[in-house]
């Protein structure tokens, strides 16, 4: 179980490559793509900037948390900063589970709280010129993801 904040290119295959194993009924992917699009306006670039070893850790708190909450074989996060351009993925997310419930329950609290409560900013830089910062989404607590899984 690892996490990591990096200039890199995120390596999709390899964090799926990693997850896989023989316990897992569950491996879910997720990519967090740079959109061409934000508010009405046409993005050209992004730019995130972080404090790394800040980030570092509270991502592998995060990750310790989840851990703690649901039946995990393997999570991974890697999230990257600097520019990025459309398409480009700028976080990735692994979750291994023998349960789909569990993966998609720790799946979304892991995205939900590392673009709430990491310092990690995004910079959106538009195709007119201008640039605006951008706020974290809420973080959804255990307890809601807990309620919202028991209900499907």
């Amino acid at each position: 179980m690892a996490s990591q904040v990096t200039r890199e290119t995120i390596d999709l295959n390899g964090l799926l490559a990693r997850a896989k194993n023989a316990a897992a009924g569950a491996v879910l992917l997720f990519s967090g793509d740079v959109r061409d699009h934000s508010e009405g306006r046409v993005v050209d670039f992004l730019e995130y900037e972080t404090h790394e070893s800040m980030a570092q850790k509270q991502i592998a708190e995060i990750v310790g948390e989840a851990k703690s909450c649901w039946e995990l074989h393997y999570v991974e996060v890697i999230h990257r900063f600097g520019k990025m351009r459309i398409s480009d993925c700028s976080i990735g997310v692994v979750v291994a589970s023998s349960h789909r419930k569990d993966a998609y329950a720790a799946s979304r609290f892991i995205i939900d709280t590392v673009k709430k409560s990491v310092p990690i900013w995004k910079k959106e830089h538009f195709t007119n010129g201008q640039a605006i910062w951008v706020e974290g989404c809420e973080a959804s607590s255990v307890a809601e993801l807990n309620k919202s899984s028991a209900a499907t």
